[in-house]
């Protein structure tokens, strides 16, 4: 007697994600939402309300575009199985940061980055409609000191234009890093420890 695998969707546009899903071996379907602004994952919006910690702005987005993606489900009449939302961001300076809004704007996030440590905060978060739960990853990086020269050719390049922070651990901006402290995979935008264990709260066979 054969039996259908288990399954999620993944209400995320970042093929980061869908690779580390893969990684794992876990069966998904991508949720699409209503494209928003430089690549936002979901109809929610991303602004952060005043003085809100960075801890609780990525956990809130995160759980947000959870639920958000099981109403879609009930509106598109679709199959039902849980839905795994992720958000990341950067701290520096206790100030949140997140994707660029252009090349002037990415241009000067690495300028602060260069030569100094800062805090990469990806939450994922899980819900079947009803309930929902959320893991945070906080992890450290390290970028040596960066040219103007150098910077000028990575932003080029486009790859910081949809990366919060405005780099991509898995590309080019490898080069600058010295030192990282906490998940590579978290940092790359899911954490598969994380990741796994909510997974398995849910019922996911790993």
């Amino acid at each position: 007697m054969s039996t259908i695998p288990a399954r999620i969707y993944l209400a995320s546009r970042s093929p980061r994600r869908r690779d580390l899903l893969r990684q794992i071996g876990v069966n998904f379907d991508s949720l699409v939402f209503r494209g928003g602004a430089r690549g936002e994952d979901a109809d929610v919006d991303e602004t952060p309300f005043p003085d809100e910690p960075v801890e609780r702005y990525v956990e809130r987005l995160a759980l947000t575009k959870a639920e958000a993606g099981c109403r879609r489900l009930q509106w598109r009449t679709l199959p039902q199985h849980p839905v795994l939302a992720a958000d990341t961001t950067l701290e520096l300076d206790g100030t949140i940061i997140g994707k660029p809004a252009n090349t002037a704007d990415a241009t000067a996030i690495l300028q602060r980055l260069s030569g100094r440590s800062h805090r990469v905060l990806t939450a994922v978060a899980i819900s079947d409609g009803a309930r929902t739960r959320s893991r945070t990853c906080i992890s450290e990086v390290r970028f040596r000191p960066l040219t103007d020269a150098e910077i000028r050719h990575y932003v080029a390049s486009g790859e910081p234009m949809d990366k919060a922070g405005a780099y991509g651990i898995q590309g080019r901006a490898a080069i600058y890093i010295e030192e990282i402290r906490g998940s590579y995979s978290g940092i790359m935008g899911l954490p598969l420890f994380e990741t796994a264990q909510l997974l398995e709260a849910f019922g996911y066979p790993l």
